[in-house]
């Protein structure tokens, strides 16, 4: 039962803690828009996306303004492009990116994901293709957004698409330069990929989901470091409650406005997805709840550990909230969209060995990291890999978002601006991996994989 003492809560926290819908994301089927001819095939998808979410961006709108809820972002995910396009006769995938971006566009959502490729175990023909295309697709489009899923628990990690994802990466950095590698803030590359995920830039509409879906993702960073702020000085067990119940209480919020777009839109609900997804502002970083529980500064020993309280405790009060909870659901780390994570990297204290470390305990991996402009292909690929291996071996998703930013060396900083943020050039080890890229082949599966 609703009480007065939660609306009121509820409102202090839109209007002084930054809590928010970050997005509700409509997820399109686009299997029926296979077509030998490209052209065709172009033309079914770009009418098949419009005529789904014409109504989106304006249904987002007006529960905004009934509720008093701000709902930050609206956006589309399809079906992985690889597998559409893949019908298609044609090397050059590119124009469906195109179809994509002027789909998205004619209806005035703020990203599409699901230009995509899931290739944990083998790469078809389609997924090769696609894969050669997302440099100059990311380059010549303004709201399109890539994914590729390189491994899996079941299936082990493709070496031989990781190694191409190195080149990849740094091919988009270099077609998109002059806005300091801007594209490979569009890309990412997955172990354990969800096909429910409404965050970008990894957001595609999972071959198991229905013909439409409304998914919903919440964010609250600044709801839960304010409430750990009334629990100072007081033991981890509290801690944990605390922010257990403050997570409920923004995902009930989310699935308020979830049930409600799914309600006017016709459109079945998919799931809420609660992650603590920081923004640039003062006052909306994860880092700063972690130092709330007693860190000098993110980064510094204990960062890890206070790292899996939060998770865990996201996750926990969600689940009580919502038997509807999906999606990444726990607390994100991009560096470059968290003002504590910017000012940690800035000074030092946090480092990407210790990233990749967190990255074992939280919701995804390593985000929005700004690398130098000559760090090699070969070392890129070694870190999707370290990544790859954290995802398949502790059964989680874990994903790597790396800029190589042109131009830059450490210390420098890339402005991308908005939700976006600024990154803070971060050094790699200059140790070469050039030999370990390489081999190819397949990382087998754990053991533990073999459950039936």
């Amino acid at each position: 039962m609703i009480n007065t003492n939660d609306i009121l809560q509820t409102i202090q926290m839109i209007d002084h803690q930054h809590l928010d819908v970050r997005t509700i994301t409509m997820g399109v089927n686009l299997l029926d828009c296979c077509d030998p001819d490209p052209h065709a095939a172009c033309r079914k998808i770009y009418d098949k996306i419009t005529a789904s979410a014409e109504k989106l961006v304006k249904t987002g709108e007006d529960i905004e303004a009934e509720f008093g809820i701000p709902i930050v972002n609206k956006r589309i995910s399809v079906t992985p492009m690889a597998l559409v396009a893949g019908a298609s006769r044609t090397s050059d995938y590119v124009p469906f990116a195109a179809a994509m971006d002027k789909a998205a566009k004619a209806v005035g959502v703020n990203f599409i994901g699901g230009f995509s490729a899931l290739v944990h175990k083998g790469m078809t023909e389609g997924d090769k293709k696609l894969i050669e295309a997302i440099p100059e697709a990311l380059a010549v489009t303004d709201v399109v957004c890539s994914s590729v899923n390189v491994g899996s628990t079941k299936a082990g990690i493709n070496m031989d698409a990781v190694a191409l994802m190195g080149r990849t990466i740094k091919e988009c950095a270099q077609r998109t330069a002059d806005r300091g590698g801007f594209g490979c803030a569009k890309l990412v590359v997955f172990c354990n990929a969800v096909e429910d995920n409404p965050f970008m830039a990894g957001a595609f509409h999972g071959v198991g989901e229905a013909e439409r879906v409304i998914n919903v993702g919440v964010s609250g960073p600044g709801v839960v470091h304010h409430a750990l702020q009334s629990v100072k000085g007081q033991s981890f067990d509290v801690v944990a409650e605390t922010i257990k119940k403050t997570a409920f209480q923004v995902t009930r919020m989310g699935q308020l406005v979830a049930r409600e777009a799914s309600a006017r839109l016709g459109v079945p609900f998919g799931i809420v997805d609660l992650s603590l997804a920081p923004t640039p502002a003062i006052g909306d970083s994860v880092a700063r709840i972690l130092e709330e529980m007693g860190l000098e500064v993110c980064g510094t020993h204990g960062t890890t550990a206070a790292l899996a309280l939060l998770n865990d405790a996201v996750k926990k009060g969600g689940v009580m909230a919502s038997s509807s909870v999906g999606g990444l659901s726990g607390a994100f780390i991009p560096v470059s969209e968290d003002e504590g994570m910017i000012a940690a990297a800035q000074s030092g204290a946090l480092t990407l060995d210790k990233l990749e470390a967190m990255t074992c305990v939280c919701s995804v991996g390593l985000d929005m990291i700004a690398v130098p402009g000559d760090t090699s292909a070969a070392t890129l690929s070694a870190i999707i890999a370290d990544e790859a291996a954290i995802g398949m071996v502790n059964q989680k998703t874990t994903a790597v978002r790396l800029i190589p930013a042109p131009g830059k060396q450490v210390g420098d900083v890339v402005e991308f601006g908005g939700l976006l943020g600024s990154a803070p050039v971060m050094p790699c080890h200059t140790g070469s991996a050039e030999e370990f890229a390489a081999r190819g082949g397949r990382i087998p599966a754990p053991l533990h994989s073999l459950k039936n």
